[in-house]
Parts: structure tokens; C-alpha cells; sequence
């Protein structure tokens, strides 16, 4: 695995990273970064500590990234968080030897962070989107091995999909891919000789601990009630969960309910400091959009459609917009989905539209060029397009027969999953590449409109799901594992080995989020009880695709043409007034508002908010610390939470025995 490279570690130059990218053809640009950046052969680089490493990080992060998934609908970047932690846990175990290991390379570091991402970022999306869509329609789960096999080879996909894009985008047209020139940035940082970097990693651990107790202060009282079952709690355990906890929420009563009878799920302050690190990383702008939505349907929309229902029952041909219990209490966004749903698939379809140049220039990797016979020695340390053919075979039979025997998709629809993907993945590695922000949900949504047209797939609620299910995870898997060579690409890596600690990272990560999965959602009511933002959207799609409109309120309907108009307006204005943009509402936060509860938007507006006041008091502080505290509070909770999830999914299973 480490051959020609060698055996003692390689002191760390410091230097500037080519941010600026090389000019010139193709040819030049491969020759000035081999000559000027490439170091590849010099130290260590692919190890089996770096891949280990990389991989039990990665595991852990899968589970973290499956939790806020399930919560918030979205995950977080794997890649900084590896670094710093793998520096740290490294570094002292090193101490603890007496020097007996030698300290980690920082191309070693970059091969584990892109075992890390393959592992905790490429596996988990299928599970909280089109498979947990998939067990809402239906009630039951897939057999494990069906799942397993479905994550793999869509996971792997998207790695070998990145092959020929790594060369186009980051080669020669030096995409930025922001997210990778910080983690870069991070390594660098990390193994320079300055304290800051120390500190930062410092901070980091501390806000992950912080947040692992807020966690269990928070959920291991489910686990206490769980143990009960089995009578093997201590009398001082019992008392002692009952006094010291967290509420999973503080519910608004008295004034703050806007209704004169019942109480609105989702209302009410959530303690969490994983949702408010979450609002920290999101910025004022999103998060503020996001507040601004969520208050707009639980103060306003929705009592007015209570009192719309009211007004209406009994009215023949009348569907009322909420389902209430007989207290009156409901869920709002039962109802809101559709329009929050409309509003972000139209603004990442229109954003596109008006990147079409962008788009267009992702399909220059069809473009020929001539080339010498003889390799040079840039081209022979990148990973050849042969590998590519190597890989694709066998991905897409497993792809194909996982498709037609588990989810009964016609052979020649699998096949078009697949050569989807490689259109999609293009798309979305590129707009990454510009934005750092991949339209992955539009890409899906994309699929799901194409397979309900198509002979053989329309109404087919599961050809519907999991054909999209395939191409969106393999396009965010592309931009995610993209975004890693760039940090590869900038420090001078080899691009094989990396590619190698990207393959081996797909086997970690679904070792661990298979069994995650089955263990923190056993049953469709413990997904439903989730109330996932992400795969109730997912769910909702399929139905209109598939069901049609007429299964819908009228007032749905109405919301979902508001959130379409909305949702190509605000594109249109930030397109047409660039400079007005910090100062217009976000299309996607203004969406996700009416998706997730109340409670979770105003989490984010707190953390967007004391990131704000920070930076204004102390910017650089801000500036140093925000970002590494923001993701150990996001780590730390997501992570005890999702194991306190899975211990009280065990405990009870042993309690029915």
C-alpha cells in the first residue's frame, strides 16, 4: 500500500499553496504543478494507519451525518473535523509511546481525510432520503442486504464517476471548490509551526465534549426508560435521571401560542447546541430566512387556515389542510412540505438554468485532445480513465440486479439510472466547483421527473424513489470526494493514492451506517417520530409524481404554486441585482422553513446570531475559532445522540426476549 515511499516521516515545509492556479494548456499546467507543487513521492502518503484512521473516523462521522440527516435534512462536511481530530488522537497517542510511532505525514493526513469523507459522507444520504422515503410509502424496511448493496454501489459510483472530472475541473480549469482549499488551508495550518493551530484544535475537542454531554443530557433519559423494561436499574440511577436532564423541548404557551385552542407541534425552543453549531457554520443570512419562513406559517398561514377549516366544515368537496387530534393540536408542516418542497426544487432548477454556461462546460471532458504517445510524468501519477471502465462494469451490473430483484425496476430503467448519474454528477461537481454548494436535491428531483414520464416507470412509486435514490447519491458522493482531491491537488498528493483511500473508505462507511440505520429507526414510527425534513420531502415528490394532485388540499395546491413562483423569483432578483443578494431573502432557507419545525429554525437564528455579535466584538477570535467550535458542537451531540438512539433500539430488543 505504501510502496517506494518512505519509512521515516518527512519533515513539513511550510509554504504557500498555488491558490492561483497555473496557466497555459493542459500540457503546461500538469508539467508547472508536477515541477512546483507535486511531492507526492517524497513522504508518506497512503498507510494503513492513514486508511484505519480515516476509516473509524469516518464511521463515526456516518452515524453523526445519518442523525442531522434524520433531524435537520441536511449533513455536514467530514473533512476539517477528520483533520483536526486525526492530528490530535495521533499525536498523543504518539506521546503516550515514547516516540515509538512516528507522527503522521501531512499528505498521510489528506489520504485519511478522504478515507474519513468517503466513509461518513458518501453512504449516509441514500439511507435518510430515497430508503427512508421508501419505508414511510411502504411501513417495512428492506432487508439489510438489499440496503447494503444499494449504498455500496451507488457510493462507488460516485467515486469512480469523479475520475475523469478530477483531471477537466480541477486540472485545468482550477475550479476553486471552496470547501477543499479550506481543508488545505487546515492541514496546513495544522502542521505549521505557529500555536493558532493548536488552539483551534484545542477548541475544537472541547466544543465536541461539550456537545456529547449536552447530547446525553438529552436522550439518555429514553435509554433509562428503556432499561427499566429489563429491571436491571439501580435505585440511584432512576433518581438521578429523573432530576438532572435536558427537555427535548420548552414548549410555547400563554401568549406565544397564536391559537385560542390546541398546540402546534414544533413550537417551542429546542436546547440543542447542535442545531445552534449548525446555525453558526449556515450564516445570518440563511438562518434569518429561515426564522423569518418558520414564523410566517406558525403565526400567520397557518391559523389562518385553521379558521379557513373551521369556516368550511361540512362543505361538501372541502379537504381540510391540517389533521387534528381531538385537542386541536396538529403538525403544520404536514401541510407546509408541499410548498416548502416546490420552493427549494425551483430555485436549484432555476439557479442551474441561469448557470447554464457553467453546465454546459461540465461536458468538456467529451472534448478530445491530442496527446503524445509517451506519458509525462504528471499524467503518470493521475488515475488512468482505464480504471474508470474497470470499475463502472461490475458497479453497474451490481447496480442493475440490486434494481430488478429488490425493487423490481426494469433493466433497461437501471441502466438509464446509471448513465443519469454520470450527466448529473457532472452538473453537480461542477456547480460545487464554482459554489461549493452541489444542487444534489435538484438532481434527484431532476430523476424523479424524468422516471415519471418514462414507459415502464410512470406511477411506480419505488422506480420512482430509488432511480433518483441512485443518481443523487452518486452525484453527491462525486462533488464530496471532488472537493477532496482539490485538497490533494493544492498540497501536492499523488491522485492515485488518494483515489484508493477514497475506494477504501466507501467499505467503512457502510459497515457502520447499515447497522446505524436498522438500530436508530427500527420501525416507520421511529422514523415518523424524526419528522425528517430531508425524507418527508423525498416522499412527498414521489406521491405527486406518482398519485397525482387530486390526494392534495386545495390549499397545498396553492402553496405549492406560491412556493414555485417564489422560488424562481428570488433566483431571478439575485441574478438581475448581484449586489442586492446579501439583503434578499434566501431561497432555500425561506423553503427549508416550512419543512423542519419552529423549533429548529429558531436554534439556527440563535447560533447564526452569536456568530454575528462575535465577529463584531472580536473578529478575529470569530474568525479563528467560530467554524472548528461550530462542528465539535454539531459532532459531539449528533453522535452521543444517535448511539443513545441505537442503545435503547438494542436494549429493547432484548427486553422482548
Amino acid at each position: 500500500m505504501n510502496e517506494g515511499q518512505p519509512t521515516q516521516p518527512a519533515v513539513e515545509k511550510e509554504y504557500e499553496l498555488p491558490l492561483a492556479g497555473f496557466t497555459g494548456t493542459p500540457e503546461e499546467m500538469d508539467r508547472q504543478w508536477y515541477e512546483q507543487c507535486y511531492r507526492g513521492d517524497s513522504q508518506r502518503q497512503l498507510t494503513v494507519r492513514a486508511v484505519v484512521m480515516g476509516g473509524i473516523l469516518g464511521m463515526f462521522m456516518a452515524v453523526s451525518n445519518l442523525y442531522t440527516t434524520l433531524k435537520i435534512g441536511w449533513s455536514f462536511g467530514v473533512s476539517i473535523t477528520a483533520c483536526v481530530i486525526s492530528v490530535v488522537v495521533w499525536n498523543t497517542v504518539c506521546k503516550l509511546l515514547g516516540g515509538k510511532l512516528s507522527r503522521m505525514s501531512i499528505l498521510e493526513n489528506n489520504c485519511m481525510q478522504s478515507t474519513a469523507t468517503a466513509a461518513g459522507s458518501s453512504t449516509g444520504m441514500t439511507m435518510g432520503t430515497a430508503i427512508g422515503a421508501l419505508l414511510l410509502i411502504t411501513g417495512v424496511h428492506q432487508p439489510w442486504p438489499v440496503a447494503a448493496a444499494f449504498v455500496f454501489f451507488t457510493a462507488l459510483l460516485g467515486v469512480f464517476l469523479a475520475i475523469p472530472m478530477k483531471r477537466q475541473m480541477i486540472n485545468h480549469e482550477q475550479l476553486r471548490f471552496p470547501s477543499g482549499i479550506a481543508t488545505a488551508e487546515t492541514l496546513r495550518s495544522l502542521y505549521s509551526k505557529s500555536g493558532e493551530s493548536l488552539k483551534q484544535a484545542r477548541s475544537l475537542i472541547i466544543a465536541l465534549g461539550a456537545g456529547a454531554l449536552i447530547g446525553l443530557l438529552h436522550t439518555y433519559a429514553t435509554l433509562i426508560e428503556q432499561l427499566k423494561l429489563k429491571n436491571r436499574l439501580p435505585h440511584w440511577l432512576e433518581w438521578f435521571s429523573s432530576k438532572v436532564y435536558l427537555p427535548d423541548t420548552w414548549d410555547f404557551t400563554g401568549w406565544l401560542n397564536p391559537l385560542a385552542r390546541g398546540q402546534m407541534a414544533g413550537l417551542a425552543f429546542e436546547p440543542s447546541v447542535m442545531l445552534v453549531g449548525a446555525g453558526m457554520i449556515t450564516g445570518l443570512r440563511v438562518s434569518l430566512s429561515m426564522f423569518a419562513g418558520s414564523a410566517l406559517l406558525y403565526y400567520v398561514v397557518a391559523p389562518h387556515l385553521v379558521a379557513l377549516d373551521a369556516a368550511n366544515a361540512g362543505v361538501a368537496g372541502w379537504m381540510p389542510s391540517f389533521k387534528m387530534s381531538p385537542e386541536g393540536n396538529f403538525n403544520p408542516a404536514r401541510w407546509a412540505l408541499w410548498g416548502g418542497t416546490s420552493l427549494m426544487v425551483f430555485a436549484s432548477l432555476t439557479q442551474v438554468a441561469f448557470n447554464w454556461r457553467t453546465v454546459a462546460r461540465s461536458f468538456m471532458i467529451f472534448k478530445k485532445e491530442e496527446r503524445n504517445v509517451a506519458r509525462t510524468p504528471a499524467e503518470a501519477v493521475e488515475v488512468p480513465n482505464s480504471w474508470l471502465i474497470i470499475g463502472l462494469i461490475p458497479i453497474t451490473i451490481g447496480l442493475i440486479i440490486v434494481q430488478f430483484f429488490a425493487f423490481h425496476i426494469a433493466i433497461w430503467l437501471g441502466l438509464v439510472s446509471v448513465a443519469l448519474s454520470f450527466v448529473l454528477c457532472l452538473v453537480c461537481c461542477r456547480v460545487t466547483g464554482d459554489t461549493d454548494q452541489g444542487p444534489v436535491g435538484a438532481m434527484g428531483k431532476v430523476t424523479q421527473l424524468l422516471y415519471a414520464v418514462l414507459p415502464g416507470a410512470s406511477g411506480v412509486i419505488t422506480t420512482n424513489l430509488m432511480a433518483a435514490g441512485t443518481t443523487a447519491a452518486a452525484a453527491a458522493a462525486s462533488a464530496d470526494l471532488l472537493t477532496d482531491l482539490k485538497s490533494g491537488y493544492l498540497l501536492g498528493a499523488n491522485p492515485r493514492r488518494q483515489f484508493l483511500a477514497q475506494f477504501f473508505g466507501v467499505f467503512f462507511g457502510v459497515l457502520a451506517i447499515v447497522p446505524a440505520w436498522y438500530l436508530m429507526v427500527p420501525t416507520k414510527a421511529a422514523l415518523e417520530a424524526f419528522n425528517p425534513p430531508a425524507t418527508n420531502m423525498w416522499k412527498a415528490t414521489a406521491d405527486l409524481l406518482t398519485q397525482g394532485i387530486s390526494h392534495l388540499p386545495h390549499t397545498a395546491l396553492i402553496a405549492i404554486v406560491i412556493g414555485a413562483l417564489v422560488g424562481m423569483i428570488l433566483p431571478l432578483l439575485e441574478f438581475l441585482f448581484p449586489k442586492a443578494k446579501p439583503y434578499l431573502p434566501s431561497a432555500m432557507g425561506l423553503g427549508l422553513a416550512w419543512v423542519i419545525p419552529f423549533q429548529n429554525a429558531l436554534s439556527f437564528l440563535i447560533g447564526a446570531l452569536i456568530v454575528r455579535v462575535w465577529r463584531g466584538m472580536y473578529t478575529k477570535n470569530a474568525d479563528t475559532y467560530a467554524i472548528p467550535i461550530a462542528s465539535g458542537l454539531v459532532a459531539g451531540e449528533s453522535l452521543v445522540a444517535a448511539f443513545i438512539a441505537i442503545a435503547c433500539t438494542l436494549v429493547g430488543f432484548l427486553a422482548m426476549r
